[in-house]
């Protein structure tokens, strides 16, 4: 993450990444229908992840890159 903060204090921060988590995962839930249940946490956290990246670059950081953290099968060069 870059090294621009959050316009929000700590508190603040948590409740509305929370609150976006919660309704992420509600979208994300269709997903137990198929039995994949299991990785909708880790989904949630990657789309968290990118939501923030791209907030960090739209509020000045234009080089801050916005890709997924943790990627399963890295992109051979």
């Amino acid at each position: 993450m870059s090294n621009i903060s959050h316009w929000l204090d700590d508190e603040a921060y948590a409740k509305a990444r929370g609150q976006a988590s919660l309704q992420i995962g509600e979208i994300l839930s269709v997903f137990n229908l198929y039995g994949l249940g299991v990785l909708i946490p880790g989904a949630q956290e990657e789309i968290l992840e990118i939501m923030e990246d791209f907030s960090v670059r739209t509020r000045g950081d234009k080089d801050q890159p916005i890709r997924l953290k943790s990627r399963r099968n890295p992109r051979r060069e």
